[in-house]
């Protein structure tokens, strides 16, 4: 990674920038979701700050991943679920990405977790390399889960062990 990226908690006070770099990088590639509204609220009781880490070049955050339990139920509390990531396009490429799901998984393990969970649309294949890369591994597909566009879109689920944290391959 740049060494001039933080990864750091998310405060309230960067939900306007969190959100703004949404809307620059929201595309049918990597969302199946519709496009969040301008005036859309990020912090919610289903997605508190305290599950967000940003990365942070200069003043400016270039990125941010997000992660919670994989279910309320107390018997899976030790799986953990990244439910988004995303990066400036101007920062791809320098290993931000990596750098915050390392971090998000290093803070799941610390808080007990030994399984992280995702899913990743079967058209999006930089984002599953990047996965790869970081050692999640395809444990299921749901065949044309999403109609994007006039096509169907595989769902991809990903996962990977937290007991051991993965030493990131090298580009």
């Amino acid at each position: 990674m740049a060494s001039d990226v933080v990864v750091r908690p998310a405060r309230a006070e960067d939900e306007g920038e969190i959100l703004e770099l949404l809307r620059s990088v929201w595309s049918r590639v990597s969302e199946p979701g519709p496009e969040r509204a301008a005036d859309a609220a990020l912090f919610d009781e289903r997605h508190p700050v305290e599950g967000f880490l940003v990365a942070e070049r200069g003043q400016r955050i270039v990125g941010y991943v997000t992660q919670a339990p994989a279910s309320p139920l107390e018997t899976n509390r030790h799986v953990r679920h990244i439910q988004g990531l995303a990066v400036l396009e101007s920062a791809r490429g320098s290993g931000v990405g990596q750098a915050l799901i390392e971090a998000a998984c290093a803070a799941a393990r610390a808080g007990g977790a030994r399984r992280m969970n995702l899913r990743v649309l079967g058209h999006n294949g930089p984002a599953q390399q990047l996965y790869r890369r970081c050692g999640f591994a395809v444990v299921g597909v749901l065949p044309e889960e999403f109609l994007l566009d006039g096509a169907y879109v595989d769902d991809v689920w990903m996962s990977r062990s937290l007991s051991d944290l993965h030493e990131p391959a090298r580009p």
